[in-house]
């Protein structure tokens, strides 16, 4: 079974690539909904995390997500430090998740696979892509966060330029029938390769 990544900036539409991916029967982890998800249900990442970040953390024992974005899109360091704390936990989540799955390839959806040089990792990286202010429009009208945050969030991430020579596919993401086109001719070719 290979082990594909898919990743993208904030906006890019990841998360719409991956349902489509899902319509051709291939399973999808999505690391940060299940970061998320270890951060409020495991003991040790909890206990670490309000060590880092402080009590307010969690609000009556719910991840305060605001928060903790507040907290660390402010200062990389902090963020890297928090990431160290959760990576490796998602990570060996991931790896007893794909055990389970009967098909010739997985796709891992993760933000930052570049930044943190875990795309080492993959056998191969799909990046989606758009413009930087359909992102930023996406964005406005999916989250409850200002301009100025998103523009910080967006900050903390490689630029496409960055990216692009280290995927080995990018799918430009504006319009829907076009991406639904290149998902198909991706997982045509990823189904090839590892049969």
């Amino acid at each position: 079974m290979k082990i594909i990544g898919l990743t993208g900036g904030i906006g890019s539409g990841k998360t719409t690539v991956a349902k489509l991916f899902k319509e051709f029967g291939v399973p999808v982890y999505n690391s940060d909904l299940k970061a998320k998800k270890l951060m409020q249900n495991s003991k040790e990442l909890r206990t670490s995390i309000i060590d880092l970040l402080g009590k307010e953390s969690y609000v009556l024992k719910k991840l305060n997500k605001k928060y903790i974005a507040d907290k660390v899109f402010e200062d990389k360091e902090l963020l890297q430090k928090l990431n160290a704390i959760v990576h490796p936990a998602v990570k060996h989540d991931f790896i007893e998740w794909a055990k389970t799955k009967k098909t010739p390839y997985v796709i891992q959806e993760a933000a930052i696979l570049f930044e943190n040089n875990s795309y080492k990792t993959f056998d191969k990286i799909i990046l989606v892509k758009a413009p930087k202010e359909v992102r930023l429009q996406r964005i406005l009208a999916r989250d409850t966060i200002s301009e100025e945050e998103i523009l910080a969030r967006m900050e903390n991430q490689w630029d496409d330029s960055k990216k692009i020579p280290l995927a080995d596919y990018v799918i430009e993401n504006t319009d829907l029938e076009k991406t639904r086109l290149q998902v198909e001719e991706i997982h045509y070719q990823l189904t090839k390769m590892v049969a």
